[in-house]
Order: C-alpha cells, then structure tokens, then sequence
C-alpha cells in the first residue's frame, strides 16, 4: 500500500509544534496578542514580532527589568535606614524627657522630683530615662546645657564689630528679652534661683557652663569701649553685672509678681540703658 503521510514531513522530520495550526486552524507562530500591530513592520519584522510576542503573551506576567548596578564605592558602608529611625526615635524620647524633666523641676523643685515621675510625664519607662541619664543631677546639667547652651554660643560668637557700645548692649539685651524671658529658658533661671542655694553644685555648674562665659564676653566688649572713650567712669567695667542686673530683677518679679503686675521686660531694658548711657549715650 502506498504512504499516505503528508509531504511536509518527508525526510523523517519531525513537525514544529510551534508551526502546527491550532484547533482554529491558525499558526501559532504567527498569532498576535491584543495590542500589537504589525501594519507598518517589514515582512521579516514582522515575524519576528509575531514569534516574540507568541513566546510572552499578553496575560502572562512579564518578568522585571534587571536591577541597576550598584555603583558605590567598595569601602562605602550600605545605607541602613532602621538604624536611623531607632536614631530619630532615640532623640525624640532625649527630648521628651528633657521636656518632662523642666515642668517637674518647676512644679516640685529638684528636690521632689523623681525620675518615675520624669518618665510617667515623658511617656516613657522609669529604665529608659538611665539609657540617657545617669542621675537626676546628670538630667538636670544636661537640661541647662540643652537650654541655655545655644544662647551662651550665640554671645560668645559675637563678632568683634566696629558698633558703638550702646548698639552691642541693645542687641545683647534683645536676646535676652527674646530667646530667655520670653521662653521656656526663663523656668530654668528660676530654678537655679531657687535649687542654688541648697545644691551649690547646681549652682556651680550653672556659673561655670553660662554665666562665667557670658560675662567674659561682656566685660571684653566693655574694656574695649572703655579704651575707645565711648566710657567715661570704669566702673562699668569693673562691674558688668549691672548691664544685667534688670535681667535678674526681672526673673524674680515674673516668679513672684507677674500675675498682679505683669512687667514689660523690654522697656525695662531700654530705660536701664537710657540711665547708664544717658540721652546721647554716653555714662
């Protein structure tokens, strides 16, 4: 009996099932997904686009594209960004406790104050509060290095300007006015006030840390006017704590008498510097 095997597999190959036509009676290797379109590519291009997409079809997920290469520097430590938010989250609770620590410290005094009760009002367990402190005293150093630190920073880089006297004191007095009076910082003084006496190493860390700084400052600005002859009487050198004898009048007024007389800080200033500098600013 004669073959009755189709010519296109004489030779003994095998057919390509990629070529054999489906139920439907079309080529697989030549069916085109939704979406692509083969009007405008040659002939040869368009089998090949036919073969690529037959191999990928549309609703299957396509595979993602190879990552970038990394590009830093052998030595260069990997980013971690989880131990920068334990960081961010470490500083937050610094600070809440130092926040907690000024309000019990104003409402108790240091004496008083336990570190539960820092912790409680800080939102934080008694243990953390020792991860960052190692006693109340510590918390009470680093609570007026925190506070007032900046602002001795501030003085102390004062430049030495060519300005009259007169201008450096306003500008001195402005900020206290604004950054202490005005501000929290103003409970800390009130505290060193009142704790000094009982704990003198309070007292002494406070006067080493803001006001021996200060004070250098400001007898170094009044010498040099002095030599200028914008002084007349040496006195004020010798004594700089009368420039800011109003700044502590005016703490102990605010603690006491606020409530009944409230007094305007600012033109206290003013009128001290009228008094020592007289109307055309000179003492």
């Amino acid at each position: 009996m004669s073959s009755s095997r189709p010519s296109s597999q004489k030779g003994g190959k095998p057919p390509d099932p990629a070529r054999a036509p489906d139920a439907e009676g079309t080529n697989r290797a030549n069916a085109v997904p939704p979406g692509v379109s083969l009007a405008n590519q040659p002939a040869r291009a368009r089998r090949r686009t036919a073969r690529a997409a037959a191999s990928h079809p549309a609703d299957l997920p396509q595979p993602d594209p190879p990552a970038a290469p990394d590009l830093r520097s052998p030595s260069a430590p990997p980013s971690n960004p989880s131990n920068r938010t334990r960081a961010e989250k470490s500083q937050a609770r610094r600070e809440a406790i130092l926040a907690a620590a000024l309000d019990e410290f104003t409402e108790r005094g240091f004496a008083l104050t336990r570190m539960e009760d820092v912790a409680r009002r800080a939102g934080v367990g008694k243990g953390t509060i020792y991860l960052h402190f190692e006693d109340k005293e510590a918390l009470f150093r680093q609570l007026v290095t925190t506070m007032l630190g900046p602002i001795v920073a501030q003085v102390q880089a004062m430049p030495d300007e060519d300005k009259p006297i007169r201008a450096v004191l306003e500008r001195l007095a402005a900020m206290f006015v604004n950054e202490i009076y005005g501000t929290k910082r103003r409970q800390v003084l009130r505290l060193i006030m009142a704790e000094g006496p009982r704990f003198p190493q309070l007292a002494e860390f406070y006067f080493r840390h803001v006001v021996e700084p200060a004070m250098g400052v400001l007898r170094r600005l009044l010498e040099r006017a002095y030599a200028r002859g914008e002084l007349r009487d040496k006195r004020l050198v010798e004594f700089p704590q009368l420039l800011v004898a109003p700044g502590l009048t005016g703490i102990i007024w605010s603690t006491l008498f606020d409530r009944f007389a409230p007094l305007d800080m600012a033109g206290l200033m003013r009128a001290h510097l009228d008094v020592l500098f007289g109307p055309e600013g000179e003492p």
